[in-house]
């Protein structure tokens, strides 16, 4: 009896050692996050992400693991955002549109015609990206870095100059994008909503006539397989993010969140700050592949712009609307475009 006691007390000092060197060896439980992404596996920001995943294990002992589901295999945002509520995933690389669900001051850049250059971009961001990084992470998620998806053009089988090229034609708007729907409305034209991931389908079948994306977004979502056409105006400016679910986020260890966004925060800078050059390398890959670039009238995007900007006391007034930020965003644009007169004009 005494033996056996003894055995069974070595035993349980054995286990509560082995227990405590798990833990403390740097070695709290070992955390898979599970994310999602519509780049396609073997593109280059797949690469960079894996290897910022892979820094992450390292420097965490295995701790912290980046399971990455490329290729929208998970679906669209709004699927995507329904596994992440149920545990499936943690996290994601959305559009901005996807996650303006939880934070309706997403939207803010992508009101259509909003911005006229890409300084004028860069000044609204220097302002406000800390501002919306932390107000998504009120709302749920840890943002770990916007990178650009640039100026979306318009995509399509015929020459679009302006918006009577576009009537009585079928055109898309992304799932949850309220905004650009109602422009859309308001130039007479014909929105089709559909998510992301079925806008190559809807070309395809004709359910789609008319598309946007930046340069590089269609190249990597093969848009420009199914369009002859590439109107050259920054009808919308698009970005991405890459988000944690905060609950999953805060069950990793203090030291573990640190490096996480040390080394997420770092990869997903590089990547906005190489989306230029990308989006210009990209523009030209889709002209040697056939499709035409046509440019716009001046005055007709003058005419665009003053259709829209009627909409904006509508649009602040929206419920789902951030009215401060909106206000801010604004100001910020006035602001700029005060000091730089040139700016009215607006070109790329």
């Amino acid at each position: 009896m005494g033996r056996a006691k003894g055995t069974a007390i070595y035993r349980a000092l054995h286990g509560a050692v082995l227990a405590l060197a798990l833990f403390a060896g740097n070695g709290a439980r070992a955390v898979d996050l599970k994310i999602a992404s519509v780049a396609p596996d073997g593109s280059h920001w797949m690469q960079q992400m894996r290897g910022g995943a892979d820094e992450i294990k390292m420097r965490t002992s295995g701790r912290v693991t980046l399971k990455f589901y490329p290729g929208g295999v998970m679906g669209n945002d709004a699927q995507v955002l329904r596994k992440v509520r149920v545990g499936q995933l943690q996290g994601g690389a959305f559009t901005a549109g996807g996650l303006a669900e939880r934070y309706s001051a997403l939207n803010l850049y992508g009101i259509p015609l909003l911005f006229r250059s890409l300084d004028e971009v860069d000044t609204v961001r220097r302002r406000l990206d800390p501002k919306l990084q932390a107000g998504l992470e009120q709302a749920g998620f840890v943002a770990l870095g916007f990178t650009e998806g640039g100026f979306a053009n318009l995509l399509s089988n015929e020459p679009i100059r302006g918006v009577d090229d576009m009537k009585r034609k079928k055109v898309w708007v992304p799932e949850g994008d309220q905004i650009s729907f109602l422009a859309m409305e308001s130039l007479g034209l014909s929105p089709v909503v559909l998510p992301v991931t079925d806008v190559l389908t809807g070309l395809q079948t004709g359910l789609i006539e008319i598309t946007f994306a930046s340069p590089v977004a269609a190249l990597v979502l093969q848009w420009q397989t199914r369009v002859k056409y590439r109107t050259e105006l920054p009808l919308s400016y698009s970005f991405g993010i890459f988000a944690i679910e905060k609950g999953a986020f805060n069950a990793l260890t203090p030291d573990d969140q640190k490096v996480v966004r040390e080394v997420m925060t770092r990869v997903m800078g590089g990547l906005d700050r190489a989306a230029r050059d990308d989006d210009k390398r990209a523009a030209e890959v889709l002209a040697s592949a056939g499709v035409k670039t046509v440019s716009v009238d001046r005055a007709n995007v003058e005419g665009w712009r003053r259709t829209v900007e009627a909409l904006y006391p509508q649009i602040r007034e929206r419920p789902d609307f951030d009215k401060p930020m909106f206000d801010e965003l604004m100001s910020t644009l006035a602001d700029y475009r005060k000091s730089h007169p040139e700016a009215a004009s607006g070109a790329r």
